[in-house]
């Protein structure tokens, strides 16, 4: 794998990571995939085992940036007070994700690292692999390895 550039994510846990659709990735250079990668995607859908994931809703939001160089649509509780006790805080964060850091992509493998350097979760893991598939030039799928979840992801810019 070869250290590519730096991820900006801001992935407002309803997100959804999109389907990439692999384009015979093994005959192309992990140069080549990075390239397609870089710009702004928003969420589409997250989906585990083919069902809406709950704790992100029907209509996730949520952006990923990848660069060269380095609000869900789901029922909100509304809280009793100006501060939130700790389950209320607790189910606010399950529905929220943000990170950043870099990535490096594997084009043999089918896979893109993201390289954690800040996240809001300190429990979370660095590094985090996904298999990826472009669909045409403006939508990837990544699948994260350990679990059946699959983001779909439609490029912004």
């Amino acid at each position: 794998m070869r250290r590519i550039a730096t991820i900006g994510s801001i992935l407002l846990v309803a997100m959804s990571i999109a389907r990439l659709g692999c384009d015979s990735a093994s005959a192309q250079t992990a140069d080549d995939v990075a390239k397609r990668f870089v710009g702004m995607w928003s969420l589409v859908s997250i989906t585990t085992n083919g069902q809406v994931n709950p704790d992100r809703g029907p209509h996730p939001s949520g952006f990923i940036v990848y660069d060269r160089s380095g609000m869900p649509d789901r029922n909100r509780p509304t809280y009793a007070g100006a501060q939130p006790t700790p389950d209320e805080a607790k189910a606010a964060l399950i529905g929220y994700t943000a990170y950043f850091g870099t990535y490096t992509v594997d084009a043999q493998a089918g896979t893109v690292t993201h390289h954690r350097k800040g996240n809001i979760n300190p429990g979370a893991s660095i590094e985090v692999v996904r298999r990826y598939e472009f669909v045409g030039e403006n939508r990837v799928i990544l699948n994260p390895v350990e679990n059946p979840s699959k983001l779909t992801w439609e490029r912004v810019n």
